[in-house]
């Protein structure tokens, strides 16, 4: 491919403008301030660029220096999906610990705190929320980071949480449109399908988009799956029915579109992601979100390259591109007048939203007849492999917490076939608290338990995904999350507190 200059020209500076790569480290590259100064206007952050909130505030000062209207954005949903908090887990709880207790002043407020959060560190954009109506029960990406299974609960939370975080001075980016809810694939891994016909897609996936739009949502981030009965040719982000004439057209958005992360594999290992990148700009995508391991100069320097030589080669109109780069401009220019009207204030206090949050989302099973631990438990996690969204980073379960109450609480991390067997010799004794993620996903999970309480019937069972599974156990604790703070109120529970 040829090499452009990287010069002022505005079709390179426009070509820039539309990215959002992330980088390496918890301070800027000169590489990455060199291309702010020449068009690039957003930067996203990502778990590894993050050490303290005090850290991420020198960063995107750092950042500002070189370009006062950047656009900081992050991939903080709260609850099993945090980077801000990526090595402590959550101070608010996710989607469906939202959905469970159906509160939307509740969620308002959360996402408010949330947003706070991040405008004090200097981040104005935040790739949330997920608006996808979890539909599927075996859909392995999206669970509890969805409000729930019910199109209307979750178009209601999906607008009050557009609503407070806006409030806040961040922009919301809602997702993954046209809806992620009804696949069984990951497309962090492949191409996901949803074959449901265009009256269902009315009528469930394109209710919560609705609700975002009309609360206002500054943002949209497209998904990077097949939907024949809309396109079925084209991936959505990739597709000119869905984002322009569906989106745009049907739906009157008039807000800025941004890619998933254009090196997911169900672009990347089928289009390649500077094809990818051309394709939904003309498609109408106004921004390339470039996370994962594609985090270095070399990459913007392919993907803006291959925007401009497909304006020059006539497969992308350069008005198009202008276009887009506009909406990004248009985007900072909100949050530089949110950040300037001192939008957010002070907030609630931080004992605050996210545990009260916590506490009202939990559904307990034989509670009646429970009497709290007094001596130290072994904790036994039934351990799945994580998803690329969540991350192996964060940590989960309820040991911590219950460490703080109990001391001497004991735990390990027990995955297949044998998982049961082992967690029963490593306990001896002790009372069994076995904590499990979405069991009815994992048959070997669902077996480890079936060994555990068989052996020993008084254990408690802690379910930190989606409760699918019916509950059992002396006591059954649904937290509907992972975040830390649904660790520390499952903890109160088992502990008295």
């Amino acid at each position: 491919m040829t090499t452009f200059a990287s010069g002022t020209d505005t079709l390179t500076r426009d070509a820039l403008t539309v990215l959002q790569p992330g980088f390496p480290g918890t301070i800027a590259p000169d590489w990455l301030l060199r291309r702010l100064g020449e068009g690039l206007a957003s930067v996203g952050l990502f778990g590894r660029n993050i050490a303290s909130a005090e850290q991420v505030a020198a960063l995107t000062a750092q950042l500002r220096a070189e370009r006062d209207d950047v656009l900081v954005a992050i991939d903080e949903e709260g609850g099993d999906v945090t980077r801000l908090e990526v090595r402590t887990g959550s101070s608010f709880p996710g989607n469906h610990a939202l959905g469970a207790v159906d509160d939307v002043e509740l969620t308002r407020e959360v996402a408010f705190e949330l947003g706070r959060r991040l405008a004090a560190c200097g981040v104005n954009l935040n790739w949330a929320p997920s608006a996808d109506v979890n539909s599927n029960p075996a859909n392995p990406v999206i669970g509890v980071r969805s409000f729930g299974a019910d199109t209307d609960l979750v178009a209601r939370h999906t607008a009050a949480y557009v609503t407070g975080l806006q409030a806040a001075g961040v922009a919301a980016c809602t997702k993954h449109f046209p809806g992620h809810g009804d696949t069984a694939v990951d497309s962090h891994h492949a191409m996901p399908h949803i074959d449901a016909d265009v009256a269902v897609l009315q009528s469930r996936e394109l209710v919560p988009f609705h609700a975002a739009i009309a609360a206002g949502t500054k943002a949209m981030m497209s998904a990077h799956i097949m939907v024949p009965a809309l396109d079925p040719h084209h991936p959505a982000t990739l597709s000119r029915r869905i984002l322009t004439d569906l989106l745009r057209g049907e739906l009157g958005y008039d807000g800025l579109i941004v890619t998933d992360g254009i090196e997911m594999q169900a672009i990347a290992a089928t289009y390649g992601i500077e094809r990818g990148s051309v394709l939904a700009i003309a498609a109408g995508a106004d921004a390339i979100c470039v996370g994962g391991g594609l985090s270095d100069d070399e990459t913007v320097r392919r993907l803006r390259d291959a925007l401009v030589a497909a304006v020059c080669s006539g497969d992308l109109p350069e008005e198009r591109l202008a276009d887009a780069a506009e909406r990004v401009r248009s985007l900072a220019r909100w949050t530089a007048s949110a950040a300037a009207s001192g939008a957010g204030g002070s907030g609630s206090s931080a004992d605050g939203v996210g545990l009260v949050a916590a506490r009202r989302a939990l559904t307990v099973t034989g509670g009646e007849a429970f009497e709290p631990l007094t001596e130290a438990p072994y904790v036994a996690a039934f351990t799945p492999v994580a998803n690329v969204a969540v991350g192996d980073e964060t940590p989960w379960g309820v040991a911590a917490e219950l460490a703080r109450s109990l001391p001497g609480t004991e735990t390990g991390s027990f995955t297949g076939d044998a998982a049961g067997k082992e967690a029963l010799a490593a306990a001896g004794e002790r009372r069994v608290v076995a904590v499990v993620r979405d069991e009815h996903r994992h048959a070997w999970m669902a077996t480890a338990l079936d060994t555990v309480l068989a052996a020993r019937p008084d254990t408690i069972v802690i379910e930190m995904g989606v409760p699918q599974s019916p509950p059992r156990g002396a006591l059954h604790i649904a937290t509907h999350g992972a975040a830390r703070v649904c660790a520390t109120a499952a903890a109160e529970i088992i502990a008295g507190k």
